[in-house]
């Protein structure tokens, strides 16, 4: 037995070794085969550079030759993926700032009614972007063209037009309804990026409404206002519509330009939420008999406070990112602008609210000098100077002190978080101060027209003119869809909740959930049941 297991474990032996040497003798073929054809492919190379795409040029080109056609179109698919990544970490930013606007929002509201604004501001998003992707992608950018910096996708390319006085009015876009037929990297991510700035527009009623808007309302105007009436004025200005052709048609200027969205995005808030903030009423106990106003404070000055630098963070991707290229070394310009027009706009309200209208420096009025100098940078972000970038900002802090009373003391329109003094008329002046700043140094072919962006202060009225017509066919259009939307919703299933209701808090009628659960809140602290 034992000499039985000697021989059988030399037997064993015996064919592992002849194992290992057929597969070193096997390892050198491959390494001789390879070393010849490496050698065959530097043998004779093209004197030309050019690839004959046999395998040998494939090896050169590998091996660290490669052609002048390979590394001019790896240096094009480079750009396009910086350009896509700075896309879309724009996008992520603005994304953010809907925590900001949640926490403003509900800081500046009472407590009994923290569910509600929570609710009100998580669920915007979904219901806009929804209806954004169903058809108002296809509204605002169906007819845009190809995206240039994203890979040059022409895809998008029916727009609906009419023609007035020889010239093409576009009025909204039809290609890419529920996104189909649309599945291109560039064009997703653009999708993305453009979703949340709807979203943001979406946003700002419910700050103007707050503490007395029915939830079921609510959600169905996010859903008409992304899939519907922000698309529409979006394609007139950033879609190729009529707007950003008054250039090209009339000679006035590049047309409406809006960088970023001072009036695409923030005036359009602001109007529905004028209109809305109006239509629904004032909150109970807002204001007295005799048209004097009363202050309903917020809860929570830190979480406003945290709210509005949050915003101010997110905003950087707002304006910066929407260069839609990391190529595009503007978008520096747009960054020291947007942060020099936001500090001069908190310094401004602060200082005026301290000294000329008030006696103490108000921490609710400063953190919405710093959103009105964001909101007024917006759109002429890329195209002014530093000191036009502080001038913009300075007189954004005044005006949003100026107009939060007058809404309040004249027109005795109750918007608890100031929305419509921020993003209205701040959007308003966005684009009128990028008529006047637009210094000429950004811009040429933007909208069709060759040269650069020059507003009055630097010889073009044209463009004054132009954002001037933009800013009026913005409150036209947002201010008649609003009431119509409204209406509509009213009809439909109601805006406003019932007294009782709106004295004991939205959260647990309209929510079914407290925002502070355990937390006993004061209800002989609440105003009276009177309008």
């Amino acid at each position: 037995m034992t000499i039985y297991k000697s021989i059988n474990s030399l037997k064993y032996k015996n064919m592992i070794r002849k194992i290992l040497l057929l597969a070193v003798l096997f390892m050198l073929s491959m390494s001789v085969l390879n070393a010849d054809a490496q050698t065959a492919a530097t043998k004779a190379p093209d004197p030309s550079g050019n690839t004959t795409g046999t395998t040998a040029d494939i090896t050169a080109a590998k091996a660290g030759a490669p052609t002048t056609a390979e590394l001019s179109d790896q240096v094009g698919k480079n750009k396009i993926s910086i350009n896509l990544v700075w896309l879309l970490i724009g996008g992520f930013l603005v994304f953010f700032m809907q925590a900001g606007f949640a926490l403003v929002e509900t800081g500046l509201t009472r407590a009994k009614n923290v569910g509600n604004t929570m609710a009100m501001n998580l669920f915007v998003y979904p219901a806009g972007a929804l209806g954004f992707f169903i058809c108002g992608f296809a509204i605002m950018f169906g007819g845009m063209g190809p995206l240039s910096t994203l890979g040059g996708f022409d895809g998008l390319n029916q727009e609906f037009t009419v023609n007035i006085f020889g010239h093409a009015f576009g009025l909204w876009g039809n290609k890419g309804y529920f996104m189909n037929g649309i599945y291109d990297v560039g064009v997703l991510g653009f999708f993305v990026f453009q979703v949340v700035f709807m979203d943001a527009t979406a946003t700002i009623p419910t700050g103007a409404m707050a503490e007395r808007w029915k939830f079921a309302s609510f959600a169905i105007s996010g859903f008409l206002i992304g899939g519907l009436i922000y698309p529409i004025y979006g394609n007139w200005v950033w879609g190729g519509g009529w707007l950003s052709q008054l250039g090209a048609n009339f000679g006035l200027g590049h047309g409406h330009v809006d960088f970023a969205g001072s009036s695409v995005v923030h005036l359009s808030g602001g109007v529905l939420a004028f209109v809305g903030a109006k239509m629904i009423g004032a909150r109970l106990g807002k204001f007295n008999k005799d048209g004097s106003s009363n202050a309903i404070p917020g809860h929570s000055i830190p979480m406003a406070v945290l709210g509005t630098l949050i915003l101010a963070f997110g905003w950087f991707g707002f304006n910066a990112g929407s260069t839609l290229a990391g190529t595009d070394l503007r978008f520096a310009v747009v960054a020291f602008n947007t942060l020099l027009a936001s500090c001069a706009g908190a310094f401004a309200s602060t200082l005026w609210i301290w000294f000329v209208r008030g006696t103490k420096p108000d921490v609710s009025m400063m953190c919405n000098g710093l959103l009105a100098g964001l909101v007024a940078i917006t759109a002429p972000c890329a195209f002014v100077s530093p000191l036009g970038g502080l001038i913009i900002g300075l007189v954004s802090g005044v005006i949003v002190v100026e107009v939060t009373l007058f809404i309040e003391k004249k027109l005795k329109i109750d918007d608890p978080v100031g929305a419509i003094a921020v993003h209205g008329a701040n959007g308003i002046w966005g684009v009128l101060a990028l008529g006047l700043f637009a210094d000429g140094t950004y811009g040429d072919g933007l909208n069709g027209v060759k040269g650069t962006v020059k507003g009055l202060f630097y010889g073009d009225g044209g463009q004054f003119v132009a954002e001037l017509i933009g800013a009026a066919t913005n409150v036209l259009w947002f201010g008649l869809a609003g009431w119509l939307m409204f209406k509509f919703l009213d009809k439909l299933v109601g805006n406003r909740v019932e007294p009782e209701v709106e004295m004991l808090g939205l959260d647990l009628p309209e929510m079914g959930i407290e925002g502070y659960s355990g937390i006993r809140l004061d209800k002989n602290a609440e105003t009276p049941l009177s309008r």
